[in-house]
């Protein structure tokens, strides 16, 4: 009973690792289907979102606060998907929303470039020459993603418990390798991750309420309890109340109280800020 997210570039057979790992498991495999949630909240064409993840975020900034409710909507999206447990997921980002919940096996699947170029250039049918440039541009496009819209660089081994290169290792293998490491306790579902994903969800069912009103709010969910606020400055009472707040928050599920303008650090316990590192 765990969830891995597994991180991967273009043609660097990540998806049919994270497919093979599913079906090996049990598990359900998800991407796409988190940008199609995400789209119908964002109000927006699904098609503007795929172009995003190609364009870096440029495209969001044509909206007012378009990174802000992004990012809202899509954690919310992928936080209600592995609430059930058991879960592969393979896309953008999956590792940033779920740092800090411990039953969480994050994975880095990479290939050799050779390999790439040849694959892209067969479904393609293009140059080698232009193939390596698709594949380059497409590399440093994920990774402006990852550094504009959550101040995180893909390519930072440090941020997954796993980092596999496929060229001697086969996808058979990295399979394997995978199935193999997740039974391990570490990785297990616990009461405390359990609650950790419970008072997440909640805290991005809330920012993604709020965003409208507020983008750059502090959520923090404790037990049905929420603490709203920001990290830097008291919320503008001119410009967002704190009834209007209140009213709002009050009917999302879960919520037991609400407290506004008591968050005071970034640190505090399942708070969600991800633009002060921005």
């Amino acid at each position: 009973m765990s969830i891995i997210t597994i991180s991967r570039g273009s043609y660097s057979r990540g998806k049919e690792v994270a497919e093979k790992v599913a079906a090996e498991l049990g598990y359900d495999c998800i991407s796409r289907d988190i940008l199609l949630d995400a789209s119908k909240e964002f109000n927006i064409p699904e098609i503007r979102l795929i172009r995003a993840l190609h364009d870096a975020p440029s495209v969001l900034d044509r909206f007012t606060h378009g990174k802000e409710h992004y990012i809202s909507y899509i954690r919310k999206a992928l936080l209600q998907h592995i609430q059930k447990d058991n879960v592969v997921y393979h896309g953008l980002a999956g590792h940033y929303f779920l740092l800090d919940l411990p039953n969480v096996f994050k994975i880095r699947i990479i290939a050799d470039i050779k390999d790439r170029v040849r694959e892209e250039v067969r479904r393609e049918n293009i140059s080698e020459e232009k193939a390596l440039y698709i594949l380059k541009k497409d590399d440093e496009e994920r990774r402006k993603w990852g550094l504009r819209l959550y101040g995180i660089d893909t390519w930072d081994s440090s941020l997954y418990d796993m980092v596999l290169h496929i060229k001697n290792l086969h996808v058979d293998d990295a399979v394997e390798i995978i199935c193999r490491t997740v039974k391990k306790p570490n990785f297990q579902t616990t009461p405390e991750s359990i609650k950790m994903l419970n008072d997440a969800l909640l805290s991005a069912k809330v920012c993604a309420a709020l965003v409208k009103i507020s983008p750059k709010i502090t959520v923090r969910a404790d037990d049905g309890i929420v603490s709203i606020g920001s990290t830097e400055e008291p919320l503008d009472v001119k410009t967002v109340k704190s009834e209007e707040i209140q009213k709002i928050v009050e009917k999302i599920e879960g919520v037991e109280s609400v407290v506004v303008n008591k968050i005071k650090k970034p640190e505090d316990h399942h708070a969600v800020n991800p633009f002060h590192k921005l």
